[in-house]
């Protein structure tokens, strides 16, 4: 009401008329408030109800409240009003809320609104989760062929082994075959479902999983060397007999002295070794470790060293990688080239 006397020349005056103007008996017939309806086209289906009133909070709350569950439709609301400080505070948000049932939400979300620093966050928090974590979790379903294909190809995936993230992915591929499948299958079970195939077609040379060959062409398969499981693979009968041959003749390195070949067939049965007296070998070992909250990658660089079964070729070293902390896990990519 002082608002309204403003511009009059006795502010105090014209104030007691609007009181006096409120008084039972003297109330005057208000005139209909004319409403103002302002109406927004919206096509993003994120955007809930719900989240577009939280983002509308921002405009009169220093600090809007915003919940893990509701995150997702926050951030498309923040993105259609052009709430730029919203929209970042809720990728900060689920940059750090990653899980095996967000993933997959947060990372298309990223690719959506074209945020790269999201879209980043989930690649590495899936080069690091996707064998230890994501693959014992039916979320692994959820996991977008795009995503996987670039987590493959990162040098920075770790995995406990070769053969372990060849399990991984057979999970993946086993899951999206059978969708109506609730609960983790067993190894035994996916190995049973891909044997039941016609055996005259591996799997990959069929119509179905043609669409999946490029995630299996990112697999180092040279890295499984156990016989019992290169048995096991073609048991399956999954990939091409031409991939399974050069596997088993690519197998330079054995871990018995060449001259030891009874001990091996007893130890070792049906598994490769190598007759070569030394090879030269080219690795490189990075690790990756939490320094305040981020993760941070340690390499030592590419190392060429030659190794011999018949007496020493060289002698141990430390490896000079500089690290703050402890490292939680540690990602080996070996490169061997035959001298």
């Amino acid at each position: 009401m002082m608002a309204l006397a403003r511009g009059n020349a006795n502010p105090e005056k014209e104030l007691e008329k609007l009181l006096q103007a409120q008084l039972p008996g003297k109330i005057k017939e208000q005139r209909p408030v004319k409403k103002m309806i302002v109406s927004l086209k919206i096509n993003d289906p994120l955007v809930t109800e719900a989240a577009f009133a939280v983002a509308l909070q921002n405009l009169y709350l220093r600090e809007v409240r915003v919940s893990m569950d509701d995150v997702l439709g926050v951030l498309a609301a923040a993105h259609v009003l052009q709430f730029n400080s919203l929209f970042q505070r809720c990728v900060t948000m689920m940059m750090n809320g990653l899980t095996p049932s967000t993933i997959k939400d947060f990372y298309l979300a990223g690719c959506k609104y074209k945020e790269e620093p999201l879209t980043t966050a989930c690649e590495k928090w899936m080069e690091i989760n996707l064998v230890p974590l994501v693959g014992t979790q039916i979320h692994l379903r959820k996991i977008p062929q795009e995503l996987l294909h670039k987590v493959l190809r990162s040098p920075r995936l770790f995995t406990f082994s070769e053969f372990r993230l060849l399990k991984t992915l057979l999970l993946w591929v086993y899951l999206q075959l059978n969708s109506k499948t609730q609960t983790m299958p067993t190894y035994e079970t996916v190995l049973s479902f891909f044997s039941s195939f016609p055996k005259k077609c591996c799997f990959l040379d069929r119509d179905v999983g043609q669409n999946w060959m490029p995630l299996f062409l990112c697999l180092r398969l040279h890295g499984i060397t156990k016989g019992k499981d290169l048995e096991e693979l073609r048991h399956i009968n999954f990939f091409p007999e031409s991939w399974l041959v050069r596997v088993i003749a690519n197998h330079y390195l054995a871990r018995i002295r060449h001259t030891n070949l009874e001990f091996a067939s007893s130890v070792y049965e049906h598994s490769p070794i190598s007759l070569r007296a030394e090879r030269l070998v080219t690795y490189e070992i990075r690790a990756q470790t939490l320094v305040d909250g981020k993760w941070q990658e340690f390499t030592t660089n590419q190392i060429k060293q030659k190794f011999g079964l018949v007496k020493s070729s060289c002698k141990s070293h430390a490896l000079k990688i500089q690290t703050v902390g402890i490292p939680i896990y540690a990602s080996f990519s070996f490169i061997f080239s035959l001298s």
